[in-house]
C-alpha cells in the first residue's frame, strides 16, 4: 500500500513538471520534493515508473521524462535534454560535427549517432538505440557557437565554419575523409568567407587548415573560402608541410597538391 501511494506521489510530481513544460530532472530536485521519502524508496519508485516507460535516466543521477510522444522511442531526441544534461555535469560543450552539419541543412545522411564536444573525456552514452558520441577539445570558445532554439530552451551547435574544421579534424569518428568532405560539399552552401578570421583559423591545428583548404579548392571548387582561409593562414605565417590526405595511408608514390602541400594519396568521391 505504502509503495503504491509513493508511486503515484512520484507520477503526479513528474506529470506536473511536465505540464509546466520540464523534462528533466535530478534525483537531488526529488529528494528535495519528497524529504519524508527514503532515498531507496524513492529510488524504487524512479525504477518502476522507468520500468512502465514514464522516465529514464540517461546520466547517474539525472532522468528525462518522456511524453506520450516519444513512448514509442522511449527517449526524448537529444536535442531537447543535452543542454540540461550538460549543465547538470557542469562542462562547456556544443553540438557538432554530423549533428550540427544536420542543423545547417546538410544532412546528407541521417546521422544515426549524436555528436558532442566537450573541454573534458566523457564516457559515451547508449540509450534506447540512442548513442552519443563525445568528443574531447581543449578550450572551446563561444565566438564560434550558434544558440538554436528547441522546444524546451537552447543549445549550443557549432557555427558552419567549425562544423567543417571539426569535420575534418575528427573524419576519423564519423566513417573518414571521404564521408566528410561529401557532408562539406552541402554544408559549404552556409559558410561565409568573412567568418573565417584570424582568430578562427588559430584555434585550428595546421594539418586540419591544410586538408579543409584542400578538400574547399581543388575538390568542391569553393573557391572564395579556400582563399581566405588560405590568406588568413599566411597571416599568421602557418608553414604547410606535406600531409597525407588519408592519414592512414601510404604517404610515397602519390603527387602533392602545391599550394596546400596535400599529398593526394586518395581519390575523394562526393556521394550525391
Amino acid at each position: 500500500m505504502e509503495t503504491t501511494r509513493n508511486n503515484n506521489y512520484l507520477l503526479n510530481w513528474v506529470e506536473k513538471q511536465q505540464s509546466w513544460g520540464k523534462y528533466v530532472f535530478s534525483l537531488t530536485q526529488v529528494k528535495n520534493d519528497f524529504q519524508d521519502l527514503s532515498e531507496s524508496a524513492l529510488k524504487r519508485a524512479l525504477d518502476r515508473l522507468s520500468n512502465k516507460g514514464r522516465v529514464l535516466s540517461v546520466y547517474k543521477g539525472f532522468y528525462i521524462i518522456v511524453p506520450p510522444e516519444y513512448t514509442s522511442r522511449g527517449i526524448l531526441p537529444p536535442l531537447l535534454f543535452i543542454d540540461s544534461l550538460m549543465k547538470y555535469i557542469d562542462k562547456s560543450y556544443y553540438v557538432g560535427l554530423l549533428s550540427a552539419a544536420a542543423l545547417h541543412g546538410a544532412a546528407h545522411q541521417q546521422p544515426q549517432e549524436f555528436f558532442v564536444v566537450t573541454e573534458t573525456k566523457q564516457l559515451t552514452t547508449i540509450k534506447k538505440g540512442l548513442k552519443i558520441n563525445y568528443l574531447t577539445k581543449k578550450s572551446i570558445t563561444d565566438h564560434f557557437l550558434e544558440k538554436r532554439k528547441t522546444e524546451m530552451g537552447y543549445v549550443n551547435v557549432s557555427n558552419p565554419e567549425l562544423t567543417a574544421a571539426d569535420l575534418i579534424y575528427y573524419n576519423n569518428r564519423i566513417g573518414g575523409i571521404n564521408r566528410a568532405a561529401s557532408v562539406l560539399n552541402e554544408l559549404a552552401e552556409k559558410m561565409k568567407p568573412e567568418r573565417i578570421t584570424n582568430g578562427f583559423v588559430k584555434t585550428l591545428t595546421t594539418p586540419t587548415i591544410q586538408r579543409l583548404g584542400y578538400i574547399l579548392d581543388a575538390v568542391l571548387g569553393q573557391k572564395a573560402l579556400s582563399e581566405k582561409l588560405y590568406a588568413e593562414s599566411k597571416k599568421l605565417k602557418k608553414d604547410f608541410f606535406r600531409q597525407p590526405l588519408k592519414t592512414t595511408d601510404e604517404k610515397t608514390g602519390f603527387q602533392t597538391n602545391q599550394r596546400w602541400k596535400i599529398i593526394i594519396n586518395m581519390n575523394i568521391e562526393i556521394d550525391e
